[in-house]
């Protein structure tokens, strides 16, 4: 799922134009985000950075043609019901097995987001074992397959920096959810749902390599493509571009980080 709103370079042009005051990139990305999420303030968006130019570039020394791009980077907000079709009917199913479980929907289930015709739960880490049981044993849910974890790094969301996404398929129902759990940079632990769905063995493991996301309970949490004494996790956005020189023709070229200053 897409976190992000998109902005018009042509309308964010306008609306840049007719503002009497001079607005920063960053403001500017936020206005456009506001009128094309109808939103009449910034506090009921959740806005949590602003991308500029090409790969984070900055200022001058962006060749890339991408240079004015301004782009924010704004967390959906909840869905009201109804949510319309089947997820409605998820919704609530989920709701009544987890009440059998003692476990009221409120303390597990932060928000629920229904964008581009999918529909996203976002799940407190701590009840992430429990929603996942519920919808895969649940016979009105059935969500037999879980299709991997994905990671997603917003350095910029703070307490919330790491994002775990898993996709989730009913064979039965013929259906698609995703559930998506989030915890901060400094305590980067979500349980592991591999007793659950076991094939998320190996996608957890690529989680944790990537992105440093520590599934607690894993039976065997290590690294799956990186060597196991590497540094730091590639996928972060804090990262850095690294690389080695390279010998062409006799000329050694620098590593990327260090071909162009663009900040």
């Amino acid at each position: 799922m897409s976190d992000t709103t998109s902005t018009n370079s042509d309308s964010m042009n306008s609306d840049v134009a007719e503002t009497s005051n001079p607005v920063t990139p960053a403001e500017a990305g936020v206005e456009v985000a506001l009128g094309q999420t109808n939103a009449p303030s910034s506090g009921q968006l959740t806005i949590v950075g602003v991308r500029e130019g090409a790969f984070g570039a900055h200022g001058s020394g962006d060749t890339s043609g991408f240079g004015g791009l301004v782009e924010p980077i704004v967390m959906p907000r909840p869905t009201p019901r109804p949510y319309g079709g089947w997820f409605d009917e998820v919704a609530d199913e989920l709701g009544l097995a987890l009440a059998d479980q003692n476990l009221p929907m409120t303390s597990a289930i932060e928000k629920v987001v229904v964008d581009r015709g999918e529909i996203t739960f976002f799940v407190t880490r701590e009840h992430l074992p429990a929603v996942a049981s519920v919808l895969r044993d649940e016979p009105s849910l059935r969500f037999e397959m879980c299709m991997g974890v994905s990671g997603v790094h917003y350095p910029h969301e703070t307490g919330r920096e790491l994002h775990a996404i898993y996709p989730l398929q009913s064979i039965t129902h013929n259906r698609r959810i995703r559930l998506e759990v989030t915890c901060p940079d400094g305590d980067a632990r979500i349980p592991s749902i591999v007793s659950i769905y076991p094939t998320n063995d190996w996608h957890e493991r690529e989680t944790y390599d990537f992105f440093g996301i520590v599934f607690d309970g894993h039976p065997h949490l290590t690294r799956i493509l990186m060597p196991d004494d590497w540094p730091g996790h590639p996928q972060r956005k804090d990262y850095p571009l690294g690389g080695i020189p390279v010998e062409y023709k006799g000329a050694e070229i620098p590593p990327p980080d260090l071909r162009r200053e663009y900040s």
